[in-house]
């Protein structure tokens, strides 16, 4: 038998073409922006969810919005899906129309909150998906979600004995 002997420089290059440099590799495993983006939003969306006899109730704030612009759905079958976007090039329009005279508008501070609410909640299985009814007031959002009725309880059924 033979034994090919490999020179030990192009051992080397072979092993670094090989190997993804570790800057590749951060950028292969990242998450994607809107994943990112959904995951900052879901964090930044208090919710306060509320269990009654008959329903589930879940309540956000939601500053800012119009109703129009609050999507309420049911994702896979039982995931409920709030969201809503809030944007300051809306409200840069509006303070630009009502200050015509000045040529450019400088923000001393930005506090207030935009871009995108969301959140989603895994809902039981005695939710009603078809009975879902949702309420916006005063930068509140309240979904109400109703829970299926239970079955009554069968009673006993009794059978006349006869006499033969």
């Amino acid at each position: 038998m033979d034994v090919v002997m490999v020179e030990q420089p192009l051992l080397s290059t072979l092993n670094q073409l090989m190997s993804v440099p570790e800057e590749m590799e951060k950028l292969l495993n990242a998450p994607t922006r809107s994943y990112v983006r959904d995951t900052k939003a879901m964090a930044s969306t208090p919710a306060d969810v509320k269990e009654y006899p008959s329903s589930y109730v879940f309540v956000l704030d939601m500053p800012g919005l119009k109703s129009g612009d609050i999507r309420v759905q049911i994702e896979e079958g039982n995931v409920l899906s709030i969201s809503g976007e809030r944007k300051r090039e809306e409200q840069q329009q509006k303070h630009k129309e009502k200050e015509k005279d000045e040529a450019e508008v400088k923000y001393l501070r930005m506090e207030r909150r935009v871009g995108k609410f969301m959140r989603k909640f895994n809902l039981p299985k005695n939710a009603n998906v078809d009975a879902i009814s949702a309420e916006y007031r005063d930068g509140v959002l309240t979904v109400t979600v109703q829970k299926v009725p239970r079955p009554e309880p069968k009673k006993p059924k009794t059978i006349e004995v006869k006499v033969a």
